[in-house]
């Protein structure tokens, strides 16, 4: 074989490679590109959906049907699920509630809740005791509503008292076009609990 056909080989073969390189080059980028698209196109919600939840969110007559109940996970509740005492399906860090008959409820200028709850008291109750469920209606204190424009949900946090037990709430909605929705509560005498649901209208909204 003479230098030139060995020559014309070489370069053959790097301008092979070099055609493969490309064509991977452009494969692995599209893939990305794609990605990319795909991840951010994930949240963008329409027009309608986002004045769907301005009015329900402006006018405040909305309810939240809960499907999920998120403990502040600690060692009792761990305990508890060691011993067998969730559902099946439950363990201590998530609880289904899809079902039960509890009700978060935002009215007028009247906020009422029904909750069962799941944790931890510094005082007073016990565990998912008889009445030692998340209970109140009342007007909110302290109400504030602010929009996240990037990401097109709304931030509703107030704080309400149970007369009852003089026990405070700190609470924090989470609300999104998509009608998802997320309760954040801090009590003064228990751990913090998160529920999930769905948003949706009241139909028959409370008089004034």
């Amino acid at each position: 074989m003479n230098t030139n056909m060995v020559l014309t080989l070489c370069l053959d073969h790097k301008s092979f490679i070099m055609k493969v390189n490309k064509n991977i080059v452009f494969f692995a980028f599209t893939v990305i590109l794609l990605s990319i698209v795909s991840c951010g196109s994930s949240n963008v919600y329409t027009a309608q959906e986002k004045a769907s939840l301005e009015k329900l969110v402006t006018d405040r007559n909305f309810e939240i049907e809960l499907q999920w109940a998120r403990p502040l996970v600690t060692n009792s509740l761990n305990q508890l699920a060691d011993a067998g005492l969730f559902r099946p399906g439950d363990n201590a860090s998530q609880i289904n509630l899809q079902g039960n008959q509890n009700t978060f409820k935002f009215e007028n200028d009247t906020v009422s809740a029904n909750l069962p709850y799941y944790g931890e008291r510094q005082m007073g109750g016990g565990y998912n005791s008889d009445g030692g469920g998340i209970d109140f209606e009342t007007t909110p204190k302290e109400l504030t509503l602010t929009k996240d424009d990037d990401k097109d949900y709304y931030l509703m946090e107030f704080n309400v008292r149970d007369k009852d037990s003089n026990e405070n709430y700190d609470v924090s909605l989470t609300l999104y076009p998509s009608l998802n929705a997320i309760i954040d509560i801090w009590s003064s005498q228990r751990n913090t609990i998160q529920y999930n649901g769905t948003l949706k209208a009241i139909t028959e909204p409370k008089e004034e």
